[in-house]
């Protein structure tokens, strides 16, 4: 028992003093879940293989003469994450993502390959399935660049200028989608947004997107493969409006309605 409170106390000296009011933060449940729960990494592994066995099928079921196979995937909190940021905007008391401070982030460089990325990625590569990334991103000129360091440096396969598509100016990847489909057979989309895989979840409402998501419950695990993302993403605008909330009590309310709408009261 002394041991166990001396280790109590030696912990306690060791974190950093904040007060309450600064320890206030809609981040930092997600953040911590991100960074320490083994379930957040498996589900990445999970996501992985589901999509290897997809793969796994259609390679089995090819003809000659027939489209090379293909994989289209979203890039952020997807095949990379960025963990340090968003432990940025907590000690920083941001509660949503902010553009600014994530542009300068990507500058360094910092985001890291998702845990199983790399070897279905590989798996891709060694079977000649292309990989095309997509993404949206808008770091001024140099966001081509950013992009393909940061692909690169994870040391993925097809990081060129033909598999490569930086959107500066929209967030609607279904014309690039469109346009490998016409010389590739897609076999899985990868995402961790449900935009990710179609326009029509471009919807404005929670419960439009509830619905959709419904009527498409049979493309999950096959056609769509989606990824864990509890800190942003389009499911944040449907509450709020805007993707980038400020930090700010009214915003906070308004995130609590959302958790305690069908809350069991007594």
């Amino acid at each position: 028992m002394l041991l166990v409170a001396l280790t109590q106390v030696a912990c306690s000296q060791q974190l950093p003093q904040h007060s309450e009011q600064n320890l206030h933060n809609n981040l930092m449940y997600a953040v911590a879940w991100k960074q320490t729960a083994a379930e957040y990494r498996a589900l990445y592994h999970q996501g992985f293989n589901l999509a290897r066995m997809r793969l796994e099928l259609a390679l089995v079921n090819r003809t000659p003469g027939s489209r090379p196979l293909a994989v289209i995937s979203d890039v952020d909190e997807t095949l990379l994450l960025s963990s340090s940021y968003w432990g940025y905007l907590v000690n920083q008391r941001q509660d949503f993502f902010d553009d600014s401070s994530w542009d300068k982030w990507i500058a360094e460089n910092r985001t890291i390959a998702s845990p199983g990325a790399s070897k279905f990625l590989q798996f891709c590569k060694e079977n000649n399935v292309e990989v095309f990334y997509v993404t949206s991103r808008n770091q001024g000129e140099e966001t081509y660049q950013f992009a393909l360091a940061n692909l690169a440096s994870a040391g993925f396969p097809y990081v060129d200028s033909q598999h490569v598509t930086v959107l500066r100016d929209s967030s609607n990847k279904e014309i690039v989608q469109q346009q490998i489909s016409e010389e590739y057979d897609v076999v899985v989309l990868l995402g961790d947004n449900l935009n990710d895989f179609s326009r029509r979840y471009y919807v404005t409402e929670v419960d439009q997107r509830l619905e959709l998501s419904e009527e498409d419950s049979d493309k999950y695990g096959r056609d769509y493969i989606l990824f864990p993302n509890p800190t942003d993403g389009h499911w944040i605008r449907a509450i709020f409006g805007d993707s980038e909330p400020p930090a700010n009590d009214q915003n906070r309310l308004i995130f609590k309605h959302a958790a305690t709408s069908s809350a069991w009261s007594r």
